[in-house]
């Protein structure tokens, strides 16, 4: 297991480099650090994701970027709406520097917050969870944190996964199912499934 997963303080050497991605239009050139999950180029799990599910645009709303490691979901999701307020979570202190640095480039540090797990309140409710979530720290701690913030849905939401089709995107979505949520295989591209999450209609 590499070391950002679950990793506050990594100890490899912050040696920074420049991430180029383009998505909702729009390119972006983001800082990224040796320690914190795919530093060398966009992770091609998250491309997917931010290609294949619906961008907010116009809409807004409240959105958690569950992992967000250097920021490049919440940079997209604040470039491509003015009225996205972003939560970029991540236990990784290197990681939640680079999404202040980033945002602070894109000139959105009104609307990205980046901060550990604890430090998001209590009573805020998300729009949608974005996450290309961390399937090799094993099942048990993925399902733990995805069964912590999913019930933050507020009414009406959605959450976008992204997962690799050989690392059990399909097993991930029957226990989602299992759990009482409705889940939608949305898209695949390159073995890669887009899971969207709802509650079930009787919830809703």
């Amino acid at each position: 297991m590499t070391e950002h997963y679950f990793t506050a303080e990594p100890s490899a050497p912050q040696r920074t480099q420049t991430v180029e991605l383009h998505a909702g239009g729009r390119d972006y050139a983001l800082v990224a650090a040796a320690g914190v999950f795919s530093a060398q180029r966009l992770d091609p799990g998250t491309a997917v994701l931010l290609r294949k599910a619906p961008l907010p645009g116009p809409r807004g709303g409240v959105f958690l970027d569950l992992g967000c490691g250097y920021g490049p979901i919440s940079m997209v999701l604040a470039g491509t709406s003015a009225q996205a307020r972003v939560y970029a979570v991540d236990v990784n202190a290197r990681a939640l520097e680079l999404v202040r640095i980033n945002a602070t480039a894109l000139g959105v540090t009104d609307r990205v917050t980046a901060c550990g797990p604890d430090e998001v309140p209590d009573d805020v409710r998300f729009d949608e969870i974005w996450s290309n979530p961390p399937i090799r720290v094993g099942k048990a701690e993925m399902h733990a944190v995805l069964a912590q913030w999913l019930p933050r849905l507020a009414p009406g939401g959605t959450a976008w996964l992204v997962v690799a089709r050989h690392l059990g995107a399909d097993s991930l979505q029957e226990w989602l199912a299992g759990q009482g949520w409705a889940v939608d295989r949305y898209a695949s591209q390159k073995g890669y499934r887009v899971l969207s999450v709802t509650r079930e209609a009787s919830e809703r």
